[in-house]
């Protein structure tokens, strides 16, 4: 859309806004539009999908792809499949709504966003086997004489819960390892040369900033996670789209950015930098002790982390905190794509199915218990 048309439509909208007593719409200097609420709506990317999550439920959508596409084992990270789209829906149990110590700050962040990995997984799990070829999981499972694997290869049941539960283990302990042991590790090997805990501090902050940033560049430039990207920009147009209170359609969700506050991205760089401070205190301990406070200390900047990020969603319009948010939201540039109409129409399908099941914009304070929810 040329930029003259978005900033008239912006401004028709900015009108109706304030005939209503509330700004909902804000416009960026190249044309996009921006929210200026918070919703209780989450989500995340998956393979050829997106995860959309509200206070109670849960939903994935996927295209599959067509029967040509699947059989096509040469389909490169450019194929655009044009299979339909399949959603499943789920309850969301939280157990910050049972416990009300799992409310407290800094504690609700780290169970968000265990809730939020075990979401994310399941997720991953449903997209992957819905682009698994039906018919070759059945046949397998026929030519084996089982006809229970011939009817959960049909479902598309293949993958094993339990390779999804490694998964999710390696995948933490990877990122322990990475982002915090290794570069305490590193920093200790001229720990001597140092000789202040003000600098290995700085050179342990500096460097873990910079393996994070590397690593975030290195995934960029996978084409294979091209598509992903793209879904991940879907879904936070999607989402800016409901919280301005605009009609769900691709046209009104193409106009929005494709940055949001609330992005899994800027969580992650912000708990690079809140890990700089939380360790500062520390001094230079034993190595052991070093690597122990690492690992222990990663709830805690978790949970730190997430409360700053809900403090800028909710701030979104101050200019101190647009300007605070300015490095993350420069930092999805790497980890989202600019979608396609058909994109967007999988984060819709996404979205509608939890709407169908709540309506998150105006649920009651006793609904909105333990909810903690990052885009």
């Amino acid at each position: 859309m040329p930029l003259a048309s978005a900033l008239t439509v912006a401004q028709q909208q900015l009108a109706a806004n304030e005939e209503n007593g509330r700004t909902a719409v804000g416009v960026e200097m190249d044309g996009a539009l921006r929210a200026q609420r918070d919703a209780p709506v989450g989500g995340q990317a998956v393979l050829e999908g997106v995860m959309m999550r509200g206070v109670r439920n849960w939903a994935v959508a996927v295209r599959k792809p067509t029967a040509d596409q699947a059989l096509d084992d040469e389909r490169g990270p450019g194929h655009e499949p044009a299979g339909e789209i399949e959603v499943q829906s789920f309850p969301l149990r939280s157990a910050a709504r049972r416990h009300r110590v799992l409310r407290l700050p800094i504690i609700r962040g780290v169970v968000a966003l265990g809730g939020s990995l075990a979401i994310g997984f399941r997720a991953l799990e449903i997209s992957a086997n819905a682009q698994l070829p039906a018919s070759e999981k059945a046949a397998d499972g026929a030519q084996d004489g089982d006809h229970a694997g011939a009817a959960a290869g049909a479902r598309g049941e293949e993958i094993p819960r339990g390779v999804w539960a490694g998964t999710v283990v390696v995948a933490v302990l990877l990122a322990v390892a990475l982002f915090f042991l290794l570069p305490v590790g590193l920093t200790s090997l001229i720990k001597k040369q140092l000789g202040s805990s003000l600098l290995f501090w700085l050179v342990e902050g500096t460097l873990r900033t910079g393996i994070f940033l590397a690593y975030l560049l290195a995934l960029s430039r996978v084409r294979d996670l091209r598509r992903v990207f793209e879904y991940h920009g879907a879904e936070h147009k999607t989402i800016s789209c409901y919280e301005a209170g605009l009609p769900l359609t691709p046209a009104n969700c193409q106009r929005f950015s494709r940055l949001h506050p609330r992005c899994g991205t800027s969580f992650l760089l912000l708990v690079m930098v809140v890990a700089i401070f939380v360790f500062a205190p520390i001094g230079l301990p034993a190595w052991y002790w070093l690597v122990l406070t690492r690992i222990l200390g990663v709830p805690l900047i978790a949970g730190l982390s997430f409360e700053l990020i809900k403090l800028a969603g909710r701030n979104r319009s101050r200019g101190w905190v647009r300007a605070l948010m300015w490095p993350g939201l420069k930092l999805q540039l790497l980890t989202t794509r600019e979608p396609d109409a058909s994109q967007l129409q999988v984060a819709i399908s996404a979205l509608d199915a939890v709407l169908a099941l709540e309506t998150p914009g105006v649920l009651s304070a006793e609904d909105l218990v333990g909810v903690e929810v990052v885009a």
